[in-house]
């Protein structure tokens, strides 16, 4: 039985996207919540199960420990299937992991500014250029790929798969912060949010207790 040990939902990206990879796997798995910065966090970190690298997402699966979004997706399609997490055309698939690794190791401009905050929408406000520029180089990815190979589905590549569960936390970042979009990323944004693991991730992160103001506006 795999176990994916998770941060708080309302807060935490990277989680989400450990979480939404086990999820479109379809294996059985238990999940263990411990809210940042809490007791419980610390003592994990310290000699439990996040003693590795003191990070969240972590996914144990028997003797094996993963604590990396892409690593715990490239685990998962291993066992799994790669074609339930990639695109069977190999121009297609090619994209996908480009677009991919650069969701996982860019936009820093972004995160910094429109942190994570699934319970939360707020007015309008100006980015700095930046942080617009991630935007705008996300934009240009998202429209790439429907375009290229969105064919009649609603997701970056027609199916839902890897890319679209790795870039989930953007698309809640784009609503909470109300930022403007072109039509094609606004749709997918919509569709993105309205898939039934993501919808699920928000819903549980409604019912979370917590509230840290580091993350809060």
């Amino acid at each position: 039985m795999l176990d994916i040990i998770i941060g708080n939902r309302a807060y935490s990206s990277w989680s989400m996207r450990g979480w939404l990879a086990v999820r479109l796997s379809g294996l059985p798995f238990t999940e263990t919540l411990l809210p940042m910065w809490s007791p419980e966090w610390d003592l994990a970190r310290a000699t439990g199960p996040l003693a590795l690298s003191g990070k969240v997402p972590t996914l144990v699966d028997g003797d094996v420990t993963l604590w990396d979004s892409l690593a715990i997706v490239e685990h998962l399609a291993e066992q799994t299937g790669r074609d339930r997490f990639w695109p069977t055309a190999p121009s297609a698939r090619a994209l996908a992991r480009s677009i991919t690794a650069e969701m996982h190791s860019g936009y820093p401009d972004l995160r910094r500014d429109c942190g994570m905050n699934v319970r939360r929408t707020y007015a309008p406000a100006p980015l700095t250029p930046a942080t617009q520029a991630d935007v705008d180089r996300i934009v240009a990815l998202w429209t790439l790929a429907r375009t290229r190979f969105g064919g009649t589905g609603d997701y970056l590549f027609g199916d839902y798969g890897a890319a679209d569960l790795m870039f989930a936390p953007v698309a809640t970042r784009f609503r909470t912060y109300t930022i403007p979009l072109p039509d094609i990323a606004a749709r997918y944004v919509e569709a993105i949010l309205a898939h039934p693991h993501v919808a699920e991730w928000i819903a549980a992160a409604h019912e979370e207790p917590w509230v840290l103001d580091r993350y809060e506006r």
